[in-house]
Order: C-alpha cells, then structure tokens, then sequence
C-alpha cells in the first residue's frame, strides 16, 4: 500500500505402462493405513461477515494470547507502472525477504497481481517458502473509495474482478497457495466496498500499527515508531519496494532483535486470525 502513486499445478501427468506380468499371480498386498487426518492441510482462518453479511475486518490479535505480532509487507505496483520498471525502478526488495530468512521471520506479504507478473520468479520463491504466507493486495493498486491518497478508483462494478485478476496473477507465477486474506490500496475502504466483495469471501485485513516506512529515510526513526506501537496482537504494516520504502530491511534488523527481547512472537497474520476465534 504505497501512497502518492500516480495511478495506478502443477498438474502432474499420472500414466503407467501396464506389463505383461500382469498375467503372472500377484503377491499378496500389505493392507495400507488409513491417510492420517493430520495429512490434510486446514483451510487458513477466515472472520466470519459482518453485519448485513458485509465482507468482515481485520485490524488485530487477541491481546490476552500471549505477546505475538505480525509484521505484514505490502509488494505495491500499480497497473501503469510498468514503463517505470523498464526503466529500471525497483519495486521489489530481495534483501529485505533474505533479512527476514536470515532472521526465521514469518510474515505476510500483501502483494499486488500487477508486482506478481513483474517478478514471478520472487512471487513463486516468496509464496512457496513456508516462512511466508501471500494475501491479495489488489491487481492494480487503485483505490476502493474516493479520495484515498490522490489513487484513482475501481469502479464498484470491478472491485471483485480486481481482487480474482489478483488471484490469477499469483497462480500464473506459481503462487501455490494464496491465503483469502484482501488488503485495501491505501488502507481505504467503505460499506460499499465491504458490500461488493463480499462474493469474493475474503478478510480484509489492515493493522494497528503503521511503520511509517513509506518514503522513510531514516531506518532508525521507522524502528521506534513500530518498537513504541507494538502490543500484544499488533498488526504492523510495512513495505517490500525497494523504490519507496528503501530503509524497511534496516529497520527490520532493528525492530526484530529488539521485540524478541521483550518476549514478542512473530507469526502470520493467519495465526492472529485464528487465534482471535476465525473460521477453518
């Protein structure tokens, strides 16, 4: 979610040749046991609707769970900008998901359908890594309501299909599994917003805590906004582009260390969801 922006499976083939010892008696078969209930993976937690069964939000953890946060890390791009990759803008940032491996972080990173097709091979590496979960940021990066941040606007007509062109984008880079969580371009929303992605069955997730990295020069002043505004089941939101958020790794460094030693988790906002009573 960067302000001040212009505008904005592998399906394995199954076959074996059959032999003609098909013909000879076959030994006898050990029985198989039966598939452990634990082999099937779980359904990430979802809120359930909101009144009016409008699309429900998320902003943070129980507070009484135990001292947990999610660090969260918006990969913007905005449909029109691709002639500005060409040109060599970065809106990717490799170091700052190698710091937070090197730092066994897990995290949530809200990405755009539009920052999936410009750097698939990261999408893949990123979602396919068990550190990492990947939400739906959007395809275009353009606002859901009037007025948010100088963003132009979907349309209400084309706020779902926004979010699914997302989707598609994440499963074209090999994206194998992202989670229906859904984070607002800006961080702006209203009813009718909520209302028409309902069908989409999303969380809309936003946070407690704002990083103020966005622009940032000052690594050490975007770590003590986050260290001052974490508390037990924090939301923070932070950025993976390097263009526009060029001090988050640095802070990242900083900001880790230090809430471990104050007894914090880190954990995925999948986690904070399910810890909060979401639905599987």
């Amino acid at each position: 979610m960067i302000i001040r922006v212009r505008q904005v499976a592998a399906a394995c083939a199954l076959g074996a040749a059959l032999t003609a010892c098909a013909a000879a008696p076959e030994a006898p078969r050990a029985a198989r046991p039966a598939p452990s209930a634990a082999a099937v993976p779980s359904r990430p937690p979802t809120l359930a609707p909101g009144p009016a069964g409008l699309t429900p939000v998320f902003k943070n953890g129980p507070r009484t769970h135990g001292r947990t946060v999610a660090l969260t890390f918006d990969a913007d791009m905005t449909a029109d900008q691709g002639p500005r990759a060409a040109a060599g803008e970065r809106f990717d940032n490799p170091r700052l998901i190698a710091a937070l491996r090197a730092l066994k972080v897990p995290a949530t990173v809200f990405m755009t359908g539009r920052w999936a097709e410009e750097y698939p091979a990261q999408a893949r590496s990123i979602g396919r890594d068990p550190l990492f979960e990947v939400a739906n940021h959007s395809y275009s990066h353009y606002a859901f309501t009037g007025d948010c941040y100088g963003l132009p606007r979907v349309s209400r007509d084309l706020m779902r299909a926004d979010v699914e062109h997302a989707y598609a984008a994440f499963r074209k880079a090999g994206v194998p599994d992202a989670r229906p969580y859904f984070r607002f371009p800006g961080g702006c929303y209203d009813r009718e917003a909520l209302k028409a992605l309902t069908p989409a069955g999303v969380t809309a997730v936003q946070w407690d805590v704002v990083s103020g990295d966005a622009f940032a020069t000052d690594a050490d002043a975007v770590a003590r906004q986050v260290l001052d505004g974490v508390r037990p089941g924090s939301v923070v939101v932070m950025h993976c582009t390097r263009s526009a958020a060029p001090t988050t790794e640095r802070a990242v460094r900083t900001i880790v260390p230090e809430l471990r030693a104050r007894g914090y988790r880190f954990v995925k906002v999948s986690e904070l969801i399910g810890a909060g009573g979401g639905r599987h």
